[in-house]
């Protein structure tokens, strides 16, 4: 029986047969969990139509945009990335994003010993021998990898080791093959907006960010980009170790900070009040350095660190921001960078005849059966590519008839085009968590005027002060 015991090893039949049906299991829980939310939105759209008065509409739409969340967060905890693609673009209510805001850094940690062996396999060496010491437990955890804090065989400054899960990368094109399916499905039934073209770009962005290689080079072209342009960096970028490199680890500076959610909480540790003027004048910088940096690599450089989401974000001492995780980074074409900063001017003067022409020159394909169709083009723009909602809207409401998204129908949309409107929605929600209003079009309308200028597209007399 032993000798029979011994031709099979059970424990990793079982492990084999459980990673082969792990993506099933995965699918099946991700149909589940959406097909309850849309038809609990298709359910409510009957009721709310019943309702003639639109203040009571707009409080059952937030109400039910609360409930939506709960069951939306569930299915981001088993499908983290789907945090950031769900309700793009820019189909989020607050309500959504206030919730999914949290859902950062929460992916279950990779035990140590399976740690070991990518490291040692990765770098050709024991840890012993590249680290004098290693903290087995990481800093966090998020879908693709996980950071753990060391310190160099002698040398006296800490470092970040950044560490990929083994075999996650199927477990991910899993998530995103059913996203692209349930987009395919919504643009065809109910949201007139190209949101294939949008989960394929998805597709794309997440593949490159399991190449460390690419994401090291990525973030010291940022790097080297923002502080030669800048007396003072807006952003703080790590530095990275380019010897301790590979496909699947990278080593880089530890940069000491508290994670931009936890900012309320540390404010009342030193005796500030969250509320008060001290505190809103240290999120009005936070926020001030943020957009500049992404004015600045979007408009001016193309290249652009497109995952701003609350776990890449640290504070720093004298509300300095650094910006970490460069594994999803976006280099637009300059066509399509002159094109959105036309754009950004439109949004910034309230020009819907701009707008409308930015639309053509980005090649976003639109139809439209509207009356006022220029000042839903402009409307539209405002609310995917703005960080403040345009006049009028309190609140997103995809599934109302009365929504800039029903009334203009996008049917293409450049994948490329995606990531700025990504970038430009996760500002948003951190505006949102810090409880700021505020316009990214108009912060960024001097960079806009100088790439514009710079091109032969804007005259000198053009450009505002």
């Amino acid at each position: 029986m032993n000798a029979i015991a011994s031709h099979f090893d059970f424990k990793e039949i079982q492990r084999k047969v459980s990673l082969h049906l792990r993506p099933w299991h995965r699918s099946f829980q991700f149909w589940v969990r959406a097909a309850n939310i849309y038809t609990s939105y298709k359910v409510f759209q009957v009721r709310v139509s019943l309702v003639k008065d639109v203040q009571k509409q707009e409080a059952m739409w937030e109400r039910q945009h609360e409930l939506a969340a709960d069951k939306i967060y569930v299915l981001c905890v088993l499908t983290l990335e789907v945090a950031q693609i769900v309700g793009k673009p820019d189909l989020a209510p607050a309500a959504w994003v206030k919730k999914l805001v949290t859902l950062c850094d929460q992916a279950p940690a990779t035990p140590f010993d399976e740690v070991q062996l990518v490291l040692e396999k990765e770098l050709g060496r024991s840890v012993g021998e590249v680290f004098e010491k290693f903290d087995v437990n990481p800093l966090g955890s998020a879908s693709i990898a996980q950071v753990h804090r060391a310190r160099l065989i002698g040398d006296k400054n800490d470092v970040v080791v950044k560490v990929q899960h083994p075999g996650v990368q199927d477990l991910m094109m899993t998530d995103i093959h059913n996203l692209q399916a349930f987009a395919l499905y919504m643009q065809k039934t109910d949201i007139k907006f190209d949101l294939y073209s949008v989960a394929k770009e998805m597709e794309k962005q997440i593949g490159y960010e399991f190449d460390f290689l690419r994401e090291a080079n990525a973030m010291e072209r940022i790097r080297c980009f923002l502080y030669v342009n800048n007396k003072k960096t807006p952003v703080l970028v790590p530095r990275v170790l380019q010897d301790l490199v590979t496909r699947r680890v990278l080593v880089m500076e530890y940069i000491n900070g508290i994670p931009i959610l936890n900012l309320g909480d540390e404010m009342a540790k030193r005796g500030i009040n969250p509320g008060g003027k001290t505190a809103a004048a240290a999120k009005q910088n936070i926020l001030k350095s943020l957009t500049l940096a992404y004015g600045q690599m979007i408009l001016k450089s193309g290249f652009f660190h497109a995952d701003p989401h609350p776990g890449n974000i640290l504070i720093c001492k004298g509300s300095e921001v650094a910006l970490l995780d460069y594994g999803q980074v976006k280099d637009l074409p300059d066509q399509l960078t002159l094109g959105y900063a036309n754009l950004v001017l439109a949004m910034a003067d309230n020009d819907p005849v701009k707008a409308t022409e930015s639309y053509r020159e980005l090649g976003i394909d639109t139809v439209s059966n509207c009356e006022n169709e220029q000042q839903e083009l402009l409307r539209l723009a405002q609310t995917m590519f703005d960080t403040k909602l345009p006049p009028g809207v309190v609140m997103l409401q995809p599934f109302s008839e009365d929504s800039s998204i029903q009334k203009i129908g996008v049917q293409s949309f450049p994948e490329e085009l995606f990531s700025v409107l990504r970038t430009v929605i996760l500002l948003r929600g951190l505006s949102v968590g810090l409880g700021i209003n505020y316009s990214c079009a108009e912060q960024w309308r001097p960079i806009a005027e100088e790439a514009l200028y710079g091109a032969g597209r804007l005259k000198g007399a053009d450009q505002k002060d």
